[in-house]
This record gives structure tokens, C-alpha cells and sequence, in this order.
């Protein structure tokens, strides 16, 4: 399962480049870069969870540029960042629901023993790697801190 992501991302930009779809071979290229440069610095091949990771920031770095565009007014850059969001979406693995979500945190909640705020750091260290991607990390955050204030 190791290379499976970055493969699909790689027929993806190749699909692109035959198809001269430029907007979308941009994209592709960029998010290449990105795991790219993580691999240089780390000095190993990245696995599709630490892909998943470096994507999860991109969309989070969308996510919150779209929201200054839109702020602004800037209906050009608004339109390029939701192309970049849907984009990053796909490969993604799909959200995860409300009830999931709250089943996971529960869950966390009873292995990790935790009986108060303090332990908020051992519940996210069990929860991220099963939610990454498929969960805004902040507000996931939000929800563990109310439910052990």
C-alpha cells in the first residue's frame, strides 16, 4: 500500500499532460512538489499516510487562503483555490460523518484512559493517525477539549 497514492498521483498528472488539461497538470505538479520536497528533507520515500499528511496541510492552506479571497472580494483567486480544493479532495479518503467522528473520539477517549483535560495530548495522539485526512484536525480538537472539560 506503500506507493499506491503517489502512483495514483502520478497517472493522474500523466493523464493531465496527454489530455493538455494545464489547470490541472498545475495542480498535480504542485502537490508532486510538495511531497517531493518532504521526501528530500526526510530522506526517505514517503508512505500513503505521511501522503495523506502532506496533502491534509495543502487543503488546510487552501482552505484558509479561499477564506481571505473571499474576504476580499477576489473572485479570480477565489475560483483557482476551489479548484485546488476540489482537486486535493480526490485524494483524499471521503470525511468522515458526525456519528463516526464522535464514535472514534469516544473510543480514544476510553483507551487512552483519559479522565480530564490534561490527557488531551495522548486521546489526539491516538485519534490523528485514524482521522487524518478524513476530519478537520481544529475542530476534532475542539470536540475532544469539550467532552474532557
Amino acid at each position: 500500500m506503500a506507493e499506491q497514492l503517489k502512483q495514483r498521483i502520478q497517472d493522474d498528472m500523466k493523464a493531465a499532460m496527454r489530455a493538455k488539461d494545464s489547470q490541472r497538470l498545475g495542480v498535480i505538479r504542485m502537490i508532486m512538489a510538495a511531497i517531493k520536497q518532504r521526501e528530500v528533507d526526510e530522506r526517505h520515500t514517503l508512505d500513503d499516510s505521511q501522503i495523506l499528511a502532506v496533502l491534509d496541510k495543502m487543503l488546510k492552506q487552501r482552505r484558509d487562503a479561499l477564506a481571505q479571497f473571499q474576504a476580499a472580494g477576489r473572485e479570480d483567486l477565489v475560483a483557482r483555490e476551489s479548484f485546488e480544493i476540489e482537486l486535493l479532495q480526490r485524494y483524499l479518503p471521503p470525511p468522515l460523518s458526525e456519528a463516526e467522528l464522535d464514535a472514534l473520539i469516544d473510543e480514544a477517549i476510553r483507551s487512552a484512559g483519559a479522565s480530564g483535560p490534561r490527557d488531551m495530548g495522548k486521546v489526539m495522539g491516538q485519534l490523528k493517525p485514524r482521522i487524518q485526512g478524513r476530519a478537520d484536525m481544529g475542530a476534532v480538537s475542539a470536540r475532544v477539549k469539550q467532552r474532557l472539560g
